[in-house]
């Protein structure tokens, strides 16, 4: 009987090699719709936004704003950019933008700088390119707002930006300066325009950041101050900066986390004007604007930091795969008093490739089984009962 049996099986399972091709199929399918798809809903649907400590809905309370932050999506370029990593990364920050764009529903998000790889020395037609792409991966529907600054890949470190690549980026991007909703007041500034050196960018970046300053404290005083004008004035509350470098540090040493900087990169000096803003510009952006909280970007790396006057600065990391193995993005409720963030992390890269590793694997062994290079273990214990007794 048991001969028999194993017999049946064995017939059933020759019967059964011609659906090979459809088994393999099936599995390369189901690999990919996970790895590709599922897994960031699976990632981003752990997310929640974060609960304030005094409740906002009621009368009187203010009206909570749900925003997000990512910063360093870094699109490559036609010069450095492989088609194959531009095709892969580019897939995946599409992916998860929205997916968490349909889980999450903000209202307005943010990037933090360094949305283009290539954007400091990038041609008119490459550049138009850059922004098309962006403009398809980032899609957004029309009551979400998206708002960005930018960063020293997008219009270059202090000594190769000029004129015309700031207005250019600032014109395609819609950029704004001042931003302000639900009585919440955001000052989205140029950081690598603040070299302090009197060049003609950096002058007027001054002279604006100077003018935000007056307003806020016109807003603050209500046209009490005699160089308050007859302009609108702007909500009560201390505004929310957002920039592509961090105000000064002396490195990451303190920053921890499970995305902060790796352990052999922590204790790496930061360089002025270069990995983070100058002491100098630093204390000024704290004296003009008076912040409650600073968002930033560059690093690619999780950080918080507590500034002179206990303002705190998130560092953002970076939200390209090109960059982190844990990308991953800030969700804030915000309200004009208060604000509570999160941090949303999304799938991990090492996690991809071991899912794929393990999908080739099971595809290498179908195709042993049907070439009968590597028998399946009852055609094996079909076999040892037919080995002669030995009595």
């Amino acid at each position: 009987m048991i001969r028999w049996a194993l017999q049946r099986l064995t017939f059933h399972l020759l019967r059964r090699r011609r659906s090979l091709p459809l088994k393999l199929a099936a599995i390369v399918f189901a690999g990919l719709f996970f790895c590709e798809f599922l897994i960031y809903y699976l990632a981003i649907c752990r997310c929640h936004w974060p609960e304030m400590k005094t409740p906002a809905r009621g009368r009187g309370r203010d009206p909570v704003l749900r925003a997000m932050f990512l910063a360093d999506t870094h699109l490559l370029g036609e010069v450095t950019g492989h088609w194959l990593d531009k095709l892969r990364r580019e897939w995946q920050m599409e992916r998860a933008f929205q997916t968490a764009l349909w889980l999450l529903q903000p209202e307005v998000v943010f990037i933090l700088g360094d949305i283009f790889d290539e954007g400091k020395w990038s041609t008119p037609q490459a550049w138009a390119h850059d922004v098309e792409r962006f403009q398809k991966m980032f899609r957004h529907p029309s009551h979400v707002q998206l708002k960005v600054v930018a960063g020293n890949h997008d219009i270059g470190f202090h000594y190769r930006m000029n004129r015309y690549k700031v207005r250019r980026f600032e014109r395609d991007l819609n950029c704004e300066k001042l931003f302000s909703w639900k009585g919440i007041n955001f000052v989205m500034v140029n950081s690598v325009a603040l070299e302090g050196d009197g060049c003609s960018i950096c002058s007027e970046a001054e002279e604006e950041l100077t003018e935000i300053s007056r307003r806020l404290n016109c807003s603050r005083q209500g046209r009490s101050a005699s160089q308050c004008g007859v302009e609108e004035l702007l909500p009560a509350s201390a505004p929310i900066l957002l920039q592509h470098y961090p105000l000064y540090r002396k490195s990451d040493a303190n920053c921890s986390g499970e995305d902060a900087a790796p352990p052999e990169e922590k204790s790496i000096p930061f360089k002025e004007k270069y990995d983070v803003l100058s002491q100098e510009a630093s204390q000024k952006l704290l004296w003009w604007l008076r912040p409650r909280l600073i968002l930033s970007g560059h690093t690619h790396s999780a950080c918080e930091v507590l500034h002179p006057g206990g303002v705190p600065e998130i560092s953002v990391p970076s939200f390209s795969w090109r960059n982190r193995n844990n990308p991953s993005f800030i969700m804030g409720s915000i309200t004009a008093a208060d604000y509570a963030l999160a941090k949303c992390y999304l799938p991990f890269e090492d996690t991809v490739l071991a899912i794929y590793c393990g999908v080739a694997s099971l595809l290498v062994l179908l195709i042993l089984i049907h070439f009968q290079l590597l028998a399946p273990p009852f055609l094996f214990g079909g076999y040892l009962f037919r080995l002669p007794t030995i009595r």
